[in-house]
């Protein structure tokens, strides 16, 4: 019987359907995703008011913007594009 996993964090990206900047992180969202078989749960704000209510709870005035990407175990957020290395560091916990 394999080993308990641990527990996995909810990891959240927080985007905007017409945002430049949320696009431009799709292609690494995939790679992250598809890589490290990582699921990011992505969550449209500005058309879903269910979700930005979301975004400003764990945002927490932080960001104030999309792309806001959030981690639920570390409780580290990532405000507006980053680089991949960034990205996964965040989705990893380090």
């Amino acid at each position: 019987m394999p080993a308990a996993k641990k527990e996995q964090p909810i990891l959240y990206e927080f985007y905007g359907t017409e945002c430049t900047h949320c696009k431009e992180m799709e292609p690494l969202i995939d790679k992250l995703q598809k890589e490290e078989n990582i699921k990011i749960t992505r969550l449209e704000v500005w058309h879903n008011a269910q979700n930005q209510r979301l975004l400003e709870q764990v945002d927490n005035g932080k960001c104030g913007g999309v792309p806001f990407f959030f981690n639920t175990k570390t409780k580290e957020g990532i405000c507006g594009n980053c680089d991949y290395e960034r990205l996964k560091k965040w989705a990893l916990g380090k």
